[in-house]
């Protein structure tokens, strides 16, 4: 049987930053890398992305010497001048890892808070009015979609990577609303790669988000009668 995805509780994180970056850009990291990869995403994502990958990279080599570090002082090793060395030179090493980590923080973070700003600026009432039509569409171009034109009857039409398909009126909409954005410095007949904007993916998000506590209702127990209201004063 093929193997269910992992959930977001259980997948484990690669970066310090990670829970951060999901919650500016609506994606976990796994679809960002995949969106990377696939070059779907605009310029600040694709920096981003790199950043974060670097970010990894750092952070696999500080784990890597402090496992080394933990190995060497467990008792596995006979106490002689030969291991005072060899731990002299993985603290050394590893605060050299350390470094490297924080200067890569340093360059995610450059990176995300510009993302960050932009998602603040969509007003929530805007983000929380998409349709769920317009939602699909989003979900849909979010995950790669170029816009073409059929070559006999001369239409617009927009192809996502699922297979969905989109009308051109309908992404017409979208980009009127700021919600996403044609890559035209490809002719259309060679497909322009769309994309959602800072706008786009901040509305996907606060459409995916659970309920407020305050808004969910507390439903009667089977067989129970409903609890008398109050009486008004």
């Amino acid at each position: 049987m093929p193997r269910e995805p992992a959930s977001a509780a259980d997948r484990r994180a690669l970066s310090s930053l990670d829970s951060r970056i999901e919650a500016a850009t609506g994606h976990d990291v796994d679809t960002l890398w995949a969106h990377r990869d696939r070059g779907v995403l605009d310029e600040p994502h694709i920096d981003l992305v790199d950043r974060h990958r670097e970010l990894v990279q750092a952070e696999t080599g500080v784990t890597f010497y402090r496992t080394l570090l933990s190995r060497l002082s467990s008792g596995e090793f006979p106490i002689d001048a030969a291991l005072f060395l060899r731990i002299d030179r993985t603290v050394a090493q590893l605060r050299d890892a350390a470094g490297v980590r924080d200067a890569a923080v340093r360059r995610v973070l450059a990176a995300l808070e510009p993302i960050e700003a932009a998602a603040r600026t969509v007003p929530g009432a805007a983000a929380e009015s998409i349709s769920t039509a317009d939602q699909a569409a989003l979900l849909a171009i979010a995950g790669g979609a170029k816009l073409y034109e059929h070559l006999l009857t001369g239409r617009l039409a927009v192809t996502a990577a699922s297979g969905a398909r989109i009308p051109y009126a309908e992404l017409q909409r979208l980009v009127s609303g700021g919600l996403v954005s044609v890559d035209t410095s490809h002719p259309v007949h060679a497909r322009q790669p769309v994309s959602l904007t800072g706008a786009g993916r901040a509305a996907l998000a606060a459409g995916r988000r659970p309920p407020s506590a305050g808004a969910q209702t507390v439903a009667t127990r089977p067989g129970k009668w409903p609890s008398t209201p109050a009486p008004r004063r």
